[in-house]
């Protein structure tokens, strides 16, 4: 009885702690401007888990000091 209870509480555990998959290598970076002239200082992020890319707009700064080839995390997005 205490392995049942042993096994079904590992089972549990790895069950419930999901991988979150945000982060990926910077693939391209640019500057793009929409019709009201506002700029989105672009990261396109090739995620590490699904290989999927996507292109986030983010501050100058945080642009600025990240390159092509860096690893990059988004901390306020879910996988994708």
């Amino acid at each position: 009885m205490k392995k049942l209870l042993v096994i079904l509480g590992l089972v549990f555990i790895a069950t419930s702690c999901k991988k979150e998959c945000n982060c990926g290598k910077i693939v391209n970076d640019e500057i793009t401007f929409d019709n009201a002239g506002n700029a989105c200082y672009s990261l396109s992020i090739k995620n590490s888990c699904s290989d999927n890319v996507k292109t986030f707009c983010f501050d100058y700064n945080t642009w600025f000091d990240n390159h092509v080839g860096d690893n990059f995390c988004v901390t306020n997005q879910q996988s994708w």
